[in-house]
């Protein structure tokens, strides 16, 4: 069980969940590792029909409620943390053993920030090393992050983006773009896992091809509600 402390935390890690009680004993063996080290780890649930938030919350953790979509569950999750220094984690995301030192390395040499890491995705496909080294290439041309590379950045910049935009997809995206507006992200090298199941279960090929047709479309302004119809 996560031990309780009154030190103030220097990074929060947030954490958006809907019905993930099948993964949720490995995440909070993760999130376990990330609060004993003294982050300040927040769950924000999206209405979980699932044993999501009592298995949470019998292992100790702070959980809250919000609106169903990611984009309502991490501003609720950013505004209930204390941090100044804020991290997004997907629930089928792993950080490396170091991502608190390396933050702090971050923060205290370039005041307020934001980036991402580089990501590896796990499953069976072996397409998912050529996708995940260019969904790397590419943020790192763009400066556009995605989630599953686990977004970080100092509530100062949070505040100032207004959050994440209540929309039902590319919120990463349009917060990215946000932030680039404020200054350029750093784009680190060292590595979170994810899940590949999406790839994994839905084909490599279709997959990559759905996500930059989805793409496309928000570049051309296509309503970011509408695309999530095809996203699902």
């Amino acid at each position: 069980m996560p031990r309780t402390t009154t030190v103030q935390p220097e990074l929060a890690i947030i954490v958006p969940v809907l019905n993930e009680a099948a993964v949720l004993t490995e995440l909070m063996v993760h999130l376990t590792h990330w609060h004993q080290r003294g982050a300040e780890v927040v769950i924000v649930d999206g209405g979980s029909t699932d044993q999501t938030v009592a298995i949470a919350r019998e292992r100790g953790f702070n959980v809250i409620t919000a609106p169903a979509g990611r984009a309502n569950q991490m501003n609720a999750g950013a505004h209930a943390s204390h941090a100044e220094r804020l991290l997004f984690l997907h629930a089928d995301t792993r950080l490396p053993d170091n991502a608190d030192h390396v933050l702090a390395r971050i923060f205290s040499s370039t005041g307020p920030a934001w980036g991402r890491f580089d990501v590896v995705i796990e499953g069976r496909s072996k397409m998912l090393p050529v996708i995940a080294t260019l969904m790397n290439w590419r943020s790192r041309f763009s400066g556009i992050a995605t989630g599953d590379q686990a977004l970080f950045m100092s509530r100062e910049l949070f505040n100032q983006t207004g959050g994440f935009p209540e929309q039902p997809l590319m919120e990463d995206i349009e917060m990215s773009k946000r932030l680039k507006q404020l200054c350029r992200p750093v784009c680190l090298r060292h590595k979170v896992i994810t899940s590949g199941r999406r790839w994994d279960t839905r084909g490599s090929w279709p997959t990559i091809l759905l996500m930059w047709q989805l793409r496309w479309a928000y570049w051309r302004g296509i309503p970011a509600q509408q695309l999530a119809e095809r996203y699902r």
